[in-house]
This record gives structure tokens, sequence and C-alpha cells, in this order.
């Protein structure tokens, strides 16, 4: 009888242990065949259409431009503190994984965006481009520079606070809501927002080929201080 039992026992065991779900297996990531592939398809078609945009604008504007020593001195203090805040968002973001509100997200929403906008005035203050009417002085390159703030401000903006607000709000919920609430969109505060519970990590700022970034403002940044002189 009490081998019976046992048995019987043994086999409900094995029953429930039939019933537990199985672990949950995440499916093998593939693996990237280098920094510049990843982050074509992590932007998608229309992101790497905005990144080959810029590009083509700064091309312009270093063709075309007549910069100063003073003017590449002027804008590379912008470019480089654009460029601090971007290193130091990338080493804190896990993007579509978890709410990034540790470094520079205490401060503000979009960090990435906010060195954005200091390298586009940085470079457009490098390229100091000077349009004599004869009876004024346009400066081009400030022109530029507003059109591009426009389309920024005016588009890029409104579209990305519909579209990634609503699915941020969806995935992280209330934390989600009281972040935006307590820290600006573009401009940082002094004050920081919570505790800071996350460390930069060089492992996320590889992921988020920020390196790529920092090589491509040096390039530019050494093409304008060459055009303006300051190579000899």
């Amino acid at each position: 009888m009490a081998a019976h039992d046992a048995s019987t026992g043994a086999g409900s065991a094995v029953k429930e242990r039939s019933k537990a779900p199985a672990p949950v297996q995440e499916p093998p990531q593939e693996k990237e065949s280098g920094g510049l592939i990843r982050s074509i398809r992590k932007r998608g078609v229309l992101g790497t259409l905005r990144v080959a945009a810029t590009l083509a604008v700064i091309v312009l504007l270093f063709l075309y431009s007549k910069p100063t020593p003073l003017s590449v001195a002027i804008g590379f203090a912008l470019v480089a503190l654009g460029e601090g805040w971007r290193c130091w968002a990338a080493g804190h973001l896990l993007k579509s994984r978890e709410l990034a509100v540790s470094g520079p997200y205490r401060y503000v929403q979009n960090p990435l965006y906010f060195g954005r906008l200091c390298l586009l005035s940085g470079f457009s203050i490098m390229a100091s481009m000077p349009w004599d009417t004869g009876s004024m002085v346009i400066p081009l390159n400030g022109v530029a520079l507003l059109i591009a703030l426009g389309i920024f401000f005016g588009y890029y903006m409104p579209r990305k606070r519909r579209v990634e607000g609503d699915r941020l709000a969806r995935i992280h919920g209330d934390a989600y809501v009281a972040w935006t609430r307590a820290v600006p969109e573009i401009i940082p505060q002094l004050r920081p927002y919570g505790t800071n519970v996350r460390r930069w990590t060089a492992e996320r700022f590889n992921d988020n080929s920020e390196g790529n970034m920092v090589l491509f403002v040096l390039a530019v940044t050494a093409a304008f201080a060459w055009r303006a002189g300051l190579f000899g």
C-alpha cells in the first residue's frame, strides 16, 4: 500500500512537472557585421535618410564656407559641449528595453537631441559664409541654421513626441508620465530628477555606436580648422 501511495505520489509529481510552463528562451540575436550596418538597421530607412541629408548639408557648408580661426573656436566650444552630452547619454541608453532615467536623462528627456542641436549650431558657426549684397552682409550659415532649427522644432520634434511618446507611455506607464512631467524635453535643467540608478558603461556606449559620431565630429572640426588656416 505504501509502495502504491509512493508510486501514485511520484506519478502526480511527474504530472505537475509536466504542467509547469517551460522556461522561455530568448531567440539568439544576430551578430552584426559592423557598427555602421548596426547603426543603419537601428535607424531604419527614414532615419538613415535624415542622417544622409544632414551630412549633405554639412558638406555644402564646408565647400562654400569661409571659416576664420575665431569662428572655428566659438563653434568648437558648442560642438564639444554637444558631443560630450551625447557620449554621456550613449553610455546610459538601452533603446526599446528600459526607460532611461539615469545620467543625463535626469536633467533632460532627450540629451542626444540636445547634443545634436549643439553640434548643428557649432558647425554652422564654424562655416562662416558672409554674403555681401552691397548694402549689407548676410550670414548665409545663420540662415541655414534657422531653417534647420525650424524643421527640427516644427516637424521632427512634434512627430517624435506623438509617435514615440505614446509608445513609451504604453510600455512604461506611470513611471514615464512622472518622468516627463519632472524633466524638460530639450534644454537641460540644473536640478537632477530622482536618483542615479545606473552608471555609465562602455558597453552601452559602443552598442549605441556613438564612437562613430565622435570620429565624425573630430573629422569635420579638423576640416574647418584646416580651411581656416589653423594648420599652416
